[in-house]
């Protein structure tokens, strides 16, 4: 069993990238690992002022220490990303930038979607040098979603060809995943990481 993060950061009235993200919770829960939600609206962080390892020991918000936890103990991430104007998601950006050595030797993976056929992809193209620069492995399976409505319904259940193609390309994207998670774990098990 791995310990797994999904992140979403859509802060709009009416999200429809949650769909991707809940269906991704289910399906990875479904493989057996243990997985958290991360929905950047409501952890809440303000717009980035201090990083979380600018706060001396114990001084940092209550949401900004929980999460921090949270990443440190996990094996991998799966970041949920739509696209705004090419680029990614202020919200995801902003929760994401709040930590740096929290995320070192693990892998990410990214799930991108949108409305139109296009599904996210080149917000997910953005999101690799920037996971990568904040020491992160980014494997190279990756989801790309859209149009979302005709993909996932509204409790992010699969559906129709659009669906279904999902749910097989989910099968290679999980098990790129869980290949790198369980290398980075052992590796850090036995060799002590390199700063």
């Amino acid at each position: 069993m791995l310990k797994l993060l999904v992140f979403y950061g859509s802060y709009r009235r009416d999200r429809m990238g949650i769909r991707l993200a809940d269906y991704l919770v289910r399906r990875l829960r479904d493989r057996e690992h243990e997985v958290e939600l991360i929905d950047a609206q409501a952890v809440g962080l303000p717009m980035l002022d201090r990083m979380y390892k600018e706060y001396r020991a114990g001084d940092a918000p209550i949401n900004m220490e929980a999460l921090a936890t949270s990443i440190k103990q996990a094996d991998g991430f799966i970041f949920v990303t739509g696209e705004y104007n090419w680029g990614i998601q202020p919200g995801l950006k902003n929760l994401t930038d709040h930590f740096l050595e929290e995320w070192f030797w693990r892998p990410a993976a990214i799930a991108s979607y949108s409305a139109g056929r296009l599904a996210g992809v080149r917000a997910a193209s953005s999101w690799h040098p920037t996971l990568s620069e904040m020491g992160m492995v980014t494997i190279s399976s990756s989801l790309a979603v859209g149009p979302i409505a005709d993909t996932l319904d509204v409790a992010g259940n699969s559906t129709g060809k659009a669906g279904a193609s999902l749910d097989r390309a989910f099968l290679r994207f999980s098990a790129d995943l869980e290949w790198w998670a369980e290398a980075a774990r052992n590796q850090s098990a036995h060799v002590n990481r390199p700063y």
